[in-house]
């Protein structure tokens, strides 16, 4: 059977948070008239959202978690965390917005296996779940695929006498799980964690629920990040004044220094030691809940549970042997996030006709945010000319971890600073995922004239930053040599389940 050809102007890769992004902006470049076809391998827009736990909540004010500056209609006071289907709705809602300013045609259950660039037109090969297929002739081609997150599986253990699960399979709240007394063992210390054990121990006040740590988590403290009331005017520490301070101390060199001068300003945690931060966020009453309700945080990483001598013991990196209780649950909450390796792809093609938002070449700390900026300078043609910074965000944190999140966002401020130059002030002003609009106006307008008088003297030392990281770590974190990138068909990721280890 011959394979279906649709032609449009833009083909969107990816319905997720970036995706959306990368419509709404597309959405300002384009006529009425001029076609959008946006597909994605799952049945419906939302991205990981519709595959994660269903207790997950969003871990900043709802109103940041949005495409462009469509506003949420939820009707919530500005500090809520939405739940897993307010966001769903408001994904529903970006869409319907968006489906009034371009001629948009969605194709759900796709999946792309390659694309091409010939005579400047951008062919996408896609496969249907039924197996049909269809090329995409595009003129531009975005690929927000992002880090195409898969759902965590339970961990495979050699025990017969425990349950393993995952968040993903199996919610807290309901269940075998919910109805059994059995101690709960949670592997993890991330935000999936927290959240598992926070419904956990909610639900069931005295249950005994026990954290297998590894090195240790710690989080933003949103309580200073996002202060509410009087505060908002003169409290708490903006997001932008944190990054300004983090970069201007880390030097490619001092991750340690850095992140015990973080820890202490702005940091929140759990577990008696601290090592990982993924820009998570944790607040005081979340934090003092799960510590409290906690029987056991123990600091070493998962191997195995086994069962010995009509005895079931957990196995520990560290060659610690630990006895649980038969009907034990173990949660793999070891994280799905920046696990995926792939193939390494350039975030722009030589013609500029393709643009890949991925983590393999990351250009801003965040998808989302990838997802917003870097169309603008696409359709400005000006995506092959900028010399941003592209850095290997997976290779970075399996080196280094501990250095992974002031790298980011050493990188996210210089190319930001680049950007400045590059683009319309309506860019930043029409960008609803700042941030920094938590607090008022002044103390907004304060920020941005403090960054617009400082960022072009301030880009060398950045700049230096990125090199020395690269240069010590031996990852990839550099501009993108011009005319590198490959022009033979790029095969699409494949759908691999993420690495527990």
């Amino acid at each position: 059977m011959s394979a279906t050809v649709e032609r449009c102007d833009v083909c969107i890769v990816g319905a997720g948070i970036a995706g959306l992004n990368a419509l709404f902006t597309t959405s300002q470049y384009l006529s009425p008239g001029q076609r959008v076809i946006l597909l994605d391998r799952r049945q419906r827009v939302g991205g990981m959202w519709v595959d994660t736990y269903d207790y997950v909540r969003l871990h900043q004010p709802h109103s940041f978690f949005t495409a462009g500056n469509i506003g949420w209609t939820l009707g919530a006071q500005p500090s809520h965390l939405a739940t897993k289907h307010e966001v769903l709705t408001h994904f529903d809602h970006c869409l319907d917005v968006l489906r009034r300013r371009v001629t948009l045609d969605e194709y759900y259950g796709w999946t792309m296996q390659s694309d091409a660039e010939a005579d400047g037109v951008v062919h996408v090969q896609c496969q249907s779940d039924d197996g049909r297929t269809m090329v995409v002739e595009a003129r531009r081609l975005i690929k927000a695929i992002a880090s195409d997150v898969e759902p965590n599986d339970p961990l495979p253990l050699s025990s017969t006498s425990v349950h393993s699960v995952s968040p993903n399979y199996c919610d807290m709240r309901t269940g075998d799980i919910d109805a059994s007394n059995a101690p709960v063992w949670v592997i993890g210390s991330g935000k999936t964690a927290m959240d598992t054990a926070l419904a956990l121990i909610t639900r069931h006040p005295g249950r005994e629920v026990n954290l297998l740590a590894g090195s240790g988590t710690y989080f933003a403290h949103r309580d200073r990040l996002f202060p509410t009331g009087g505060k908002r005017w003169w409290g708490g520490v903006t997001f932008n004044a944190f990054v300004d301070e983090v970069t201007q101390l880390f030097d490619g060199t001092n991750e340690d220094e850095v992140a015990r001068r973080w820890r202490e300003r702005c940091g929140v945690w759990v577990t008696p030691r601290a090592g990982n931060f993924l820009l998570g966020l944790l607040s005081t009453v979340e934090r003092d809940a799960i510590a409290e309700g906690l029987n056991d945080i123990v600091m070493d990483h998962f191997v195995d549970a086994v069962d010995r001598d009509g005895k079931t013991e957990l196995q520990l990196r560290t060659g610690a042997v630990r006895e649980i209780d038969p009907d034990s649950w173990i949660v793999n909450c070891t994280g799905y996030l920046l696990k995926h390796s792939r193939p390494y792809e350039p975030y722009t093609s030589p013609s500029g006709r393709v643009l890949s938002l991925n983590a393999r070449a990351a250009t801003l700390h965040l998808t989302t945010y990838m997802g917003y900026f870097l169309p603008h300078l696409m359709f400005t043609d000006q995506l092959t000319e900028v010399p941003l910074y592209e850095l290997d965000m997976i290779e970075l944190r399996r080196k280094c971890n501990a250095a992974f999140p002031h790298t980011i966002m050493t990188l996210a401020l210089h190319n930001l600073s680049l950007m400045t130059d590059a683009l319309p002030t309506k860019v930043f002003r029409d960008c609803g995922l700042d941030i920094a609009r938590w607090y008022p106006a002044p103390r907004q307008l304060l920020g941005m004239a403090q960054f617009l008088s400082t960022h072009h003297r301030r880009r060398p030392h950045l700049q230096r930053t990125l090199d020395t990281v690269a240069e010590r770590f031996d990852v990839h974190c550099a501009p993108l040599a011009r005319g590198s990138a490959p022009t033979q068909p790029v095969p699409a990721p494949a759908a691999g389940r993420a690495d527990h280890g």
